[in-house]
């Protein structure tokens, strides 16, 4: 297992790789100044200067893409002077001449644009909210797309079957950010009396008298529109996997000993027809997580999704860039967490 992990964690480095080259030369062609929005439209020469050096802008453009390349990688060649440290950390690995040395470090991102922050830092504040968006949904979608699969597939060709696989087919069908939409406007706006939910909220709120606190039906209404696509999947999956497992030689041998029907789907069909629902699930995750986008958007929520289109909006590149290196190491790792589980899961699997 350890040379198959390896082995994708190179592939992984090459797409990441590819990612970065991406980026840098898709937004080389986009309108802005990055001096001009770091250093103010009445800023003197001299200091304007300083910022295009910092960046690497007084470079031609092979030399502004090695420097943001070793700036984005893990290993890099850094001064390790009292500036460098403070601006790249990391521990060296090599001393490459008196200054400089092969660092292994954090990848930097570079600082945003508008609050002059580190790219990274803004990234992970806003991450813990599209973690927990994204879980809430696939769990919320897990749940209810298990139990209304088990029962459409235990009365197949029924009234209740039909409609639940009909439903599940216009869940697919359409995109998340409509759904959200018709979720936000029917239960957070014209039935808010009734159901208590807010059109838009955050996880955490902050009291003048009780001080922050969780507010978990803040969470309820994004991840509903965020998880009604792998819901719909997962409906139909279990659906079709389970009238697969009820078909079974050894279901009908339970029936025939007198197990009760409970017994026979819990414990003998549900058990053996999750394997498949449950690899699926995990490949939703990470889906999910750049699927969040919009959804926070549309119910301002605060997560990785908010913070990367007002980047787009305000022209705040690095923030654009490093979120889309952010988000694909994220499908990198979680694809190879996935590959390993259905190794785990399903014995016929071989990792090579």
């Amino acid at each position: 297992m350890l040379p198959f992990i390896l082995s994708r964690l190179w592939q992984g480095v090459l797409v990441l790789a590819g990612v970065a080259l991406t980026v840098f030369f898709l937004f080389q062609v986009l309108p802005g100044d990055p001096v001009a929005l770091l250093a103010g439209q009445r800023s003197d020469a001299a200091t304007r200067a300083a910022i295009a050096a910092d960046l690497g802008l007084d470079q031609p453009l092979p030399g502004q893409l090695l420097g943001y390349l070793n700036d984005v990688s893990p290993l890099g060649v850094h001064p390790r002077d009292s500036a460098g440290v403070a601006k790249y950390g990391g521990m060296q690995l090599l001393p490459l001449g008196s200054n400089k040395g092969l660092v292994l470090k954090t990848p930097y991102l570079r600082r945003s644009f508008q609050s002059n922050k580190e790219v990274l830092s803004i990234l992970l504040d806003h991450f813990t909210g599209t973690l927990w968006l994204a879980v809430a949904a696939m769990v919320l979608a897990a749940v209810l797309g298990i139990g209304l699969g088990v029962v459409a597939a235990l009365k197949p060709h029924s009234w209740l079957d039909r409609t639940l696989v009909s439903t599940s087919v216009l869940g697919i069908s359409v995109p998340s950010f409509v759904a959200a939409i018709l979720i936000a406007m029917t239960f957070g706006f014209y039935w808010s009396h009734w159901t208590g939910l807010n059109l838009t909220g955050q996880l955490y709120e902050t009291d003048p008298f009780s001080g922050r606190h969780l507010v978990l039906k803040n969470l309820l209404l994004p991840a509903f529109a965020l998880g009604i696509r792998p819901l719909a999947v997962i409906v139909q999956l279990t659906r079709s996997s389970m009238l697969e497992v009820m078909s079974q030689d050894y279901i009908r041998t339970a029936r025939a000993k007198g197990l009760s029907g409970y017994r026979t789907v819990v414990g003998h069909a549900l058990k053996n027809a999750l394997n498949p629902v449950i690899t699926a699930v995990s490949g939703w995750l990470a889906s999910l997580m750049a699927g969040a986008f919009f959804i926070e958007y549309i119910f301002n929520w605060k997560g990785l999704g908010t913070v990367t289109l007002r980047a787009v909006e305000n022209l705040d590149f690095p923030v654009v860039m490093g979120a889309t290196i952010f988000i694909a190491a994220l499908f990198v790792l979680v694809n190879i967490a996935v590959d390993v589980l259905y190794a785990v899961l399903d014995p016929r699997v071989k990792l090579g």
